[in-house]
């Protein structure tokens, strides 16, 4: 016995390995799993819809000759300039597949594992609750950016390409940049958003209803405040509404609420560093001592 115990049960020297990107099989995983389940594919294909259509105009725009019978007034209603990149970026009906994309494939990010148990198999391992937070909020950021990033960098190529020059360019060159720094913008908001509502209950319908609850219902106290006291700081409330603030700003283009919009940049940055610590908060776990 003496033996074995000498042999089996001495202490272990060696170094525990670096490794980076530690995160990335969590994402990876996600990502997968949204894929298989059931009209999550079909959506995601419908949520290029607007894509194409401004795709369409951007080709129409540069080629208004071809298109005599739209002549008229379309040089107005087909100008590509910043408000029509802000316009695609900001339109109802991409925040709407966002939201029905996420409470599909990204509801049970974290109610899942609380559900499940799972978080202290996650946390036991050489791995931290930021590396499993980053990993969940890669799978938001995935779809998020291929609906607003990807989508608004490739019209801005189709721009230059059917204008055969670099004009549109160098009249705003920081558009680049404003689509950009926008879509980061939304895609901290919305992974941010997703991941607390799915951090606060275990079941997945309940997150569903609670991310869609607390979207709507902001829209929706915002109209009765304006009808009450008729003041456009009522926009404050809404989320839709502070995002289409936002990125009026990002673009350089008026605002659609007369409202400064540092306020609803405030309000939306500050709701991102709440969310942090209350998922920081309730993701707890023994974490393996290096």
């Amino acid at each position: 016995m003496a033996e074995v115990r000498e042999k089996g049960y001495h202490h272990w020297d060696g170094q525990l390995q670096e490794k980076r990107w530690v995160f990335w099989p969590i994402t990876r995983t996600g990502i997968k799993l949204a894929f298989q389940r059931k009209r999550f594919k079909f959506l995601f294909a419908c949520s290029f819809i607007p894509a194409i259509s401004f795709a369409v105009g951007v080709y129409i725009s540069e080629r208004l000759e071809d298109f005599k019978f739209m002549a008229q007034g379309a040089e107005r209603t087909l100008q590509v300039n910043p408000a029509f990149f802000k316009t695609y970026l900001s339109m109802d009906f991409i925040f709407f597949m966002i939201l029905l994309l996420m409470a599909l494939g990204g509801a049970g990010l974290i109610a899942d594992d609380f559900r499940h148990k799972a978080i202290q198999l996650y946390l036991a391992r050489p791995l931290t609750r930021l590396d499993y937070l980053l990993g969940k909020a890669g799978v938001v950021m995935f779809f998020v950016g291929l609906l607003t990033l990807v989508p608004a960098v490739v019209l801005l190529l189709l721009k230059l390409l059917f204008s055969g020059s670099f004009r549109f360019f160098l009249d705003y060159p920081w558009l680049l940049l404003s689509i950009i720094f926008y879509s980061a913008f939304l895609m901290l908001f919305f992974t941010c958003f997703v991941l607390l509502a799915s951090s606060l209950s275990r079941n997945r319908n309940y997150v569903i209803a609670l991310i869609f609850a607390t979207y709507y219902l902001s829209e929706i106290a915002r109209g009765i405040f304006y009808v009450i006291f008729r003041s456009p700081y009522s926009a404050l409330l809404s989320i839709p509404a502070n995002l289409q603030q936002v990125a009026a700003a990002f673009f350089q283009v008026k605002t659609p609420y007369a409202v400064p919009w540092h306020f609803s940049f405030l309000i939306i940055l500050s709701f991102c560093l709440l969310s942090y610590y209350l998922i920081k908060g309730k993701v707890r776990g023994v974490e393996v001592i290096r």
